[in-house]
């Protein structure tokens, strides 16, 4: 019902009316993506996807193959006696 009405009442406004109302539309969307964007994406996706976008964002970066040393990964290197 609405709907049909706010149809009907656009029909009569001329080009700078609308004008006007189609501004005002780009406002409210660009309000609600700023809103969106506030909410970090990991509260906003599901735990799949939050694993899903963490291996695309693993296989972009960089392939090298360089490895620490194996002394680098001993227990006995990272903690002075």
């Amino acid at each position: 019902m609405l709907r049909e009405k706010l149809k009907q009442e656009l029909d009569k406004l001329n080009e700078e009316q609308l004008k006007k109302i189609a501004d005002f539309i780009a406002f409210i969307e660009f309000q609600a993506k700023q809103v969106e964007s506030s909410t970090p994406l990991w509260q906003s996706i599901t735990p799949v996807e939050r694993a899903k976008e963490f291996r695309e964002w693993v296989s972009q970066l960089p392939k090298t193959n360089l490895s620490l040393s194996d002394e680098a990964f001993s227990r006995e290197s990272i903690y002075e006696e």
